[in-house]
């Protein structure tokens, strides 16, 4: 599990990404490079990492659901993932 401090970082860094965003895009549009200087390094949208949501864990995240290959490996196993078996062949 991710320490409480790093995932509270990451919320934080989505807030100034979603409050920046209009005023970024309009920035750039004008070419106001040095206006778009002056703006919070964290508002950037490449500086965001996608972590899984039950854990936080940075690493092998699966984008289409969200969590961890670990999270969901447990979930998949126990049946609470729709669609999911475990592959034999």
């Amino acid at each position: 599990m991710a320490r409480k401090s790093v995932v509270a970082r990451e919320l934080k860094r989505e807030r100034l990404v979603k409050k920046y965003a209009e005023l970024r895009k309009q920035l750039k549009e004008e070419g106001r490079w040095d206006e778009l200087d002056q703006l919070p390094k964290n508002s950037s949208p490449v500086r965001l990492h996608n972590r899984c949501q039950l854990t936080g864990r940075p690493k092998g995240y699966m984008r289409q659901f969200g969590v961890c290959r670990v999270v969901f490996r447990d979930l998949a196993l126990q049946g609470k993932i729709p669609g999911v078996t475990k592959a034999s062949w």
